[in-house]
C-alpha cells in the first residue's frame, strides 16, 4: 500500500513476468492454460491471446512472430498489473489451486471476497530432477 492506493507487489507477480518465452506449441498451451484461468481479470482477453492461439492451429508450423511476441508480452501484463492481485482480507474463503506438467508446477492462491474470486498469488517451480 502506498499514498497512491493498492498497488501489486512485484515478488508476488514475478513468477508470471519472467514467464519464459514460449518456444513450442506445448509450452504455449502452458501459459495460455494460466492465462485462461484469469481471462475474466483482462479485458478483450481474446483479442489479445489470439495469435497465440492461432500457434495451436493444427498443420501449422511453429513460427514465433513479433505478433505472437506481442500477444504474450501484453497478457504478461495484463496478469501482473493492478488490480488482478488482492490482499487478503479476514473475510471469505480462500482456494488454493494448482497444475503440474512434466516441467513444472505451478499454484494460484485466491480469496472470495465481497462475492468476487480474486487471485492472491501466483506461485512456478520448475521439475526436481
Amino acid at each position: 500500500m502506498s499514498k497512491d492506493g493498492i498497488e501489486t507487489d512485484p515478488e508476488k507477480t514475478r513468477a508470471v513476468a519472467e514467464w519464459p518465452v514460449p518456444t513450442s506449441v506445448t509450452e504455449v498451451r502452458a501459459f495460455l492454460g494460466l492465462a485462461s484461468y484469469y481471462r475474466r481479470f483482462v479485458r478483450d482477453f481474446s483479442k489479445l491471446a489470439g495469435p497465440l492461439n492461432a500457434l495451436l492451429q493444427k498443420g501449422h508450423n511453429f513460427e514465433w512472430t513479433e505478433e505472437a511476441q506481442q500477444s504474450f508480452e501484453a497478457l504478461k501484463s495484463a496478469l501482473t498489473s493492478p488490480p488482478v492481485l488482492a490482499i487478503p482480507c479476514d473475510e471469505g474463503a480462500f482456494t488454493l489451486d494448482t497444475d503440474a506438467s512434466n516441467d513444472s508446477i505451478g499454484a494460484v492462491l485466491s480469496q472470495n471476497q465481497n462475492g468476487v474470486h480474486t487471485p492472491n498469488e501466483y506461485l512456478t517451480l520448475p521439475k526436481c530432477m
